[in-house]
């Protein structure tokens, strides 16, 4: 029995390499999406949250980050104090004053790591 040539492999390997690497899925760049809320997007409160919390699929951008309640007469409601989680990039955050029975809308703007700017909105309805 002989064994394999060693100077075949060593030349092979670096096309194997490169085959190989064709078969390997690519990292894909996607826009943030909006997974997870607090309140949840279309729940009913009891009693007024002191803050809104969105949490996106993946980190997004320190800069150029919105994030907005707004009451149904169409008025702006939270405390203009946007925040973002140090240690996850992916949570941004306002606070708001006591709330008063009624539907609020919650807007965000981020931008995700692929530099494109999302937008989204949801409501909630505190009793």
């Amino acid at each position: 029995m002989t064994l394999p040539n060693v100077t075949f492999i060593v030349k092979a390997l670096p096309g194997l390499v490169l085959i190989s690497s064709f078969a390997l899925p690519l990292p894909v760049f996607a826009h943030a999406i909006m997974v997870k809320s607090q309140p949840v997007g279309d729940s009913t409160v009891a009693e007024s949250p002191k803050q809104i919390d969105v949490w996106f699929n993946d980190k997004v951008g320190s800069e150029y980050k919105a994030l907005a309640v707004i009451d149904s007469a169409g008025k702006r409601v939270d405390n203009k104090d946007i925040g973002q989680e140090t240690f996850d990039q992916s949570h941004i955050y306002v606070t708001v004053p006591q709330l008063t029975p009624g539907t609020y809308t919650v807007r965000y703007r981020v931008v995700s790591l692929d530099t494109h700017i999302v937008t989204g909105k949801y409501k909630f309805t505190l009793k």
